[in-house]
């Protein structure tokens, strides 16, 4: 879990960009703990959707590969397919995510993450992903685009 300290960085108008995480483009947030990646959908995406209110994950075991889609979310607003950061098993689901899925817009990088992954190729894996800095200029251009 990430420490309420670690959870420094950037920010693009009122969204958070934490620092030493990995993000897609897609919205999903990586975080590398040893040989394995907890992942969870960033800030800027629980603020799209609005009010979550039921998610859908795969199950402890699971394949999951990169770029592909690894369940859903759903809020007032929509329905959002969640893609998976990095290929691999999925080791962990978070429970209290499932029962309560508004934890994910209260606290999307520590208590909403959504599933830790056993990654099998992470170095290649993580080419594909930006930095935080790279990130915020990808959200500025789609803020801009609005």
């Amino acid at each position: 879990m990430l420490e309420r300290s670690v959870i420094s960085g950037m920010r693009v108008d009122e969204i958070d960009v934490p620092e030493n995480l990995y993000y897609s483009k897609e919205h999903q947030w990586l975080s590398v703990e040893g040989e394995k990646c907890r992942v969870g959908l960033t800030d800027y995406a629980q603020k799209q959707l609005h009010e979550i209110v039921f998610i859908d994950l795969p199950g402890v075991g699971g394949a999951v590969t990169t770029g592909q889609i690894m369940g859903s979310v759903e809020s007032v607003k929509a329905v959002s397919d969640i893609f998976s950061p990095v290929s691999g098993e999925v080791q962990e689901v978070n429970k209290n995510v499932q029962d309560s899925p508004g934890i994910i817009n209260k606290s999307p990088y520590q208590d909403g993450w959504v599933v830790v992954v056993k990654a099998s190729n992470l170095k290649e894996d993580l080419k594909s992903l930006q930095s935080p800095e790279a990130y915020c200029s990808h959200i500025k251009t789609l803020l801009e685009a609005k």
